[in-house]
């Protein structure tokens, strides 16, 4: 409880800390119009000039305190120009303008500031979601004891009540229940969780755990009970390295804002230059020394590019914020820029485009063979084969005879033998049993494979089966053809994501090519490549390249170099996977291929709202410069400038709501 109540002050403190420059900004407002009051109503005089005097205070005291940052920091920033402004009207007597200009300077940065606090508190939030307590269940203790879920352990067991917050990354020990992933993965519909077979083997290695026994901190449980078994300290969960990640992030500049950035070193200064000259040249010309002085002070107001300076990290703050709450953690600026102008996808197949999984899809029977007796022939051999292959064909032939592993009258196998990358026999019934590829049947003494068999074969593998003759005996009973099947999904997002603009979509596979054209025909690719080695992806991502920029989805573990090459790479179901978190520029928290859509259309908004803000930005200063300079005052003209920045930021916050299907 201690823990709670400390966190809660802090938050408390914080938000405190955040408006006080709005409640500063505030009251310099409020003096300033009573000041204000009393001049245009003959009342003015020192109670006024004193009045003016406290707005100066208000509005410039924070301004002053980041000018002084900046300038040890050997910057030279618009809070600097502003104060330069507002000092150079009162050495002239104007301390109504410079009033003016301070106050509504420092009210447009307080709400520019609360409004930029908006979108960071879309990011705080997620932090939020974790309890910060823990029902640790102890031995010899009859009830569960309530903890800080920082003194959680790996191994520790935890009781997670019915539509209680999971308090950390485990697997379920006990208990059966439905947990709604969607903040940490976006997935939309909960996700059943049962719980693991073995809790030693999970415990000593978690990576390898069933995603259905998975559960992560800050998703929300369904109506039943689970025990979890703790995996990872609290300081080290999903949640908090996304937390970490995207607050990163903020930190990582895009190459707009570097070039921004780049622009104000130069402009600022460049200001100075041209007040300095208007001074000189107001000098030549015999006008007023206060008449020129302040029309270079207005210049100086007009030529602050506040809504430059704001226009890109809005945006990039916005759209990460969106992207998180979506289960897609972007990795700053850089990669949100750059994703959003793409017009190549690299996909990996296994495990991206691909369930990541063998099914078994037909059997063929032989003629003269029933397709039953091929199945069960099948399914007792490979019962005692621990091939990735051989439990396909465990798990799918049930459903294809209508029964189960454990059916009555089920046929037993022995004296499995495996000719490595070939095949396997066994006994059944006292005869022998060969399953394997059509060189290894081609190996095997006694009746050669049927033609019409061989041709029904070598027919499923050029759709991009992979095929396994049997044979019992002396007689063929049929084939049997698996694939990795492509993801439900995939069609659809290839074709969304070729909506959005996406011009060039290739599939990288380490398959077969005929395996890799069959999926690539089904989820409708542009090309497919197959045979390929690690390296050649890389070799394959950089020829890409060479024509666009291009991304590169992966699973951000062997397709790391591949990414790595990319513009920008991309890891799918990073949410189990440290090292997909780590290598990626951008992370699906989900195996859902759906967020491609979604990350692609908030990245190409996001760059549109970058240009649309940069334009807006530099266009104000292209009008206000000359116009003051032609004597507009520095009242419009600070309005006008401060307003701009508004525009800029709010422009910015509509990226906040953008729509999962845009």
């Amino acid at each position: 409880m201690n823990v709670v109540m400390r966190d809660a002050m802090r938050d408390v403190a914080k938000k405190a800390g955040e408006r006080a420059e709005l409640v500063s900004a505030l009251l310099a407002l409020t003096v300033y119009l009573t000041g204000l009051t009393l001049q245009l109503t003959g009342n003015g005089g020192p109670a006024a000039q004193a009045l003016f005097v406290a707005a100066y205070a208000f509005g410039g005291f924070f301004t002053l305190r980041e000018a002084v940052a900046t300038l040890r920091g050997g910057r030279f920033q618009v809070d600097f120009l502003m104060l330069v402004a507002a000092a150079g009207a009162a050495a002239i007597g104007r301390w109504e303008e410079g009033a003016v200009l301070l106050v509504l300077f420092s009210l447009g940065h307080a709400l520019e500031e609360y409004a930029m606090g908006r979108a960071r508190r879309s990011i705080e939030a997620l932090g939020a979601l974790a309890p910060r307590t823990a029902l640790v269940r102890r031995t010899g203790a009859a009830e569960p004891v309530e903890v800080p879920v920082e003194e959680l352990a790996v191994g520790d067991a935890v009781l997670v009540r019915p539509h209680a917050r999971v308090p950390a990354d485990g697997f379920v020990a006990a208990g059966s229940s439905s947990v709604d992933q969607s903040p940490i993965t976006g997935e939309s519909v909960p996700a059943d969780k049962t719980p693991v077979a073995d809790r030693a083997a999970a415990l000593a290695d978690p990576a390898a755990t069933d995603p259905g026994s998975r559960v992560y901190a800050g998703t929300v449980n369904g109506s039943g009970s689970l025990d979890v078994v703790v995996t990872r300290l609290a300081a080290d969960n999903t949640l908090a390295r996304v937390v970490r990640m995207v607050q990163d992030a903020e930190e990582r500049t895009s190459p707009t804002q570097r070039f921004t950035d780049r622009f104000q070193k130069v402009f600022v200064p460049g200001v100075l230059v041209l007040v300095a000259a208007l001074l000189g040249f107001g000098a030549l010309s015999g006008e007023p020394f206060t008449d020129t002085f302040y029309r270079a002070m207005a210049v100086l107001v007009a030529a602050s590019p506040c809504a430059l300076a704001i226009a890109t990290p809005a945006a990039v703050l916005s759209a990460v914020g969106r992207a998180a709450r979506g289960g897609v953690l972007v990795k700053g600026g850089a990669p949100l820029e750059e994703f959003g102008r793409l017009s190549t996808l690299a996909f990996d197949k296994t495990g991206t485009l691909t369930e990541g999984r063998p099914r078994l899809t037909e059997a063929l029977a032989a003629d003269g063979a029933g397709r039953e007796e091929l199945l069960r022939t099948a399914l007792a051999t490979q019962r005692l084969s621990d091939h990735p292959l051989a439990q396909a064909v465990v798990r799918d032939a049930p459903a294809l005879l209508a029964a189960t592993p454990a059916a009555a009258g089920a046929p037993e196998a022995v004296n499995l033998r495996a000719v490595i990358g070939r095949g396997v026999s066994a006994e059944l019934d006292g005869e022998a049993v060969h399953i394997g590829s059509l060189s290894y049947a081609d190996t095997l003494a006694g009746p050669p494979v049927p033609p019409a068999l061989r041709e029904r074969t070598e027919e499923l593998a050029r759709t991009g089966r992979t095929t396994m003759l049997v044979r019992r005996g002396d007689r063929w009973l049929g084939t049997l053809g698996l694939m990795d099947a492509p993801r439900p999904e995939a069609a659809e997002t290839v074709a969304a994501l070729r909506a959005l603009g996406v011009t060039r979509t290739v599939m990288l596979s380490g398959d077969d090519q005929r395996v890799a054209d069959a999926v690539a025909r089904e989820v409708g690719m542009d090309e497919a490549l197959g045979g390929l080695m690690p390296q050649d992806k890389v070799t394959e991502v950089a020829r890409l390249r060479r024509t666009g920029r291009t991304a590169m989805i992966g699973d951000g573990v062997n397709d790391a170099p591949a990414m790595a090459g990319a513009t920008v790479g991309v890891a799918m179901g990073a949410a189990g996977s440290a090292v997909a978190l780590e290598t990626a520029d951008i992370a699906l928290m989900s195996d859902d291929l759906r967020r491609l859509p979604f990350i692609t259309g908030l990245s190409r908004r996001a760059s549109r709202i970058i240009r649309q803000n940069l334009w807006l930005s530099l266009g104000i200063v292209a009008v206000l410069v000359p116009a003051t300079a032609l004597g507009l005052g520095i009242g419009p003209a600070v309005l006008v400038h401060e307003g701009s920045t508004l525009v800029v930021v709010a422009n910015a916050l509509r990226l906040l709501r953008h729509r999962d299907d845009g």
